[in-house]
């Protein structure tokens, strides 16, 4: 049985961070530090399997500050140190024996600053990381509009920034380039999605500084601190990072696996959770508590689509 996630209010940097909890309520934690613009939804159907998978395991998925419904941190500009400083704050108080990380996507890049910072997991894990420079993917052209799209924010009056940062026609835009399922609902389900969660900022400016920390920095320029056991989950068709900078951060790594979701690209917690799901709990350690016929809602789930 799957039960509903417990919230939780963390006070870390003098802001309060909602995070939800799956599983169980103490013993072994792993924390999950979701992407840009996106909330602690995007990596519900991760938890919710691995959940299914290791009911003794204690997930826990915050929302970063400034996104869904943790506040931004008042003060400080939202670069990527911070969000590093804020993830040694936010692990420290709410798994102080230890605990293991999951990065997707930006929250790879938080993730790996923190631990060039001094984080210390048990086990490092990455979906989808950004291992090359926003400018030289096959997307180059894109993130070059995108750029200028933020800078265009950020010259607006709130109001005008709010509305063109959560224009629903230019996340659908964003949505189907990422998207590379063929399945009509689950692609469907994947831009309902986006179109929920994907402008639950605080604001314009925290948006807007969090874009500028998420191209302005690749995991590999944090990679030598990664002296923990390290999975990389990439999508073979992932257009944000190719599959040949996933193969250089691997070798770049010692001792670290890779594994590769073929068929999917930058979406892997949307297109492929159950293999990405599979793969975090072979990582973690072989299964204690199996539970094959569990299963969680269609909506949250890529089984069998991807």
């Amino acid at each position: 049985m799957i039960h509903a996630p417990r919230a939780l209010r963390i006070p870390a940097l003098g802001a309060d961070t909602r995070a939800w909890e799956y599983g169980a309520e103490a013993g072994e934690t792993l924390i999950l530090v979701h992407g840009f613009r996106g909330d602690h939804h995007g990596l519900e159907g991760i938890a919710m399997r691995i959940s299914a998978l290791r009911p003794e395991l204690r997930i826990i998925v915050p929302d970063l500050p400034g996104f869904g419904e943790s506040a931004a941190i008042l003060g400080r500009t939202h670069h990527l140190e911070l969000y590093g400083e804020w993830l040694r704050a936010f692990s420290s108080a709410v798994a102080p024996d230890g605990f293991d990380v999951l990065g997707h996507s930006f929250g790879s890049l938080v993730v790996a600053c923190a631990i060039a910072g001094g984080l210390t997991p048990r086990r490092l894990l990455l979906i989808n990381p950004i291992s090359s420079p926003a400018l030289s993917g096959p997307q180059a052209a894109l993130t070059r509009l995108a750029i200028g799209y933020y800078r265009a924010a950020d010259l607006l009056p709130e109001r005008a920034a709010r509305a063109l940062l959560g224009n629903a026609a230019i996340v659908r835009v964003m949505s189907e380039v990422m998207a590379k399922t063929g399945d009509r609902e689950l692609r469907a389900w994947i831009h309902d999605q986006h179109a929920r969660y994907f402008s639950t900022f605080a604001h314009p400016t925290t948006l807007l500084e969090a874009f500028r920390a998420s191209v302005s920095h690749t995991v590999p320029e944090f990679s030598d601190a990664f002296a923990m056991p390290t999975l990389i989950i990439a999508g073979e068709r992932d257009d944000i990072t190719p599959l040949v900078r996933q193969l250089e951060l691997h070798r770049r790594v010692p001792g670290s696996e890779l594994r590769i979701v073929p068929g999917s690209g930058h979406l892997v917690h949307y297109e492929a959770v159950n293999d990405a799901a599979a793969y975090a709990v072979d990582f973690i350690a072989p299964l204690s508590v199996a539970s094959p016929s569990a299963s969680i809602p269609a909506s949250a789930s890529g089984e069998e689509r991807a």
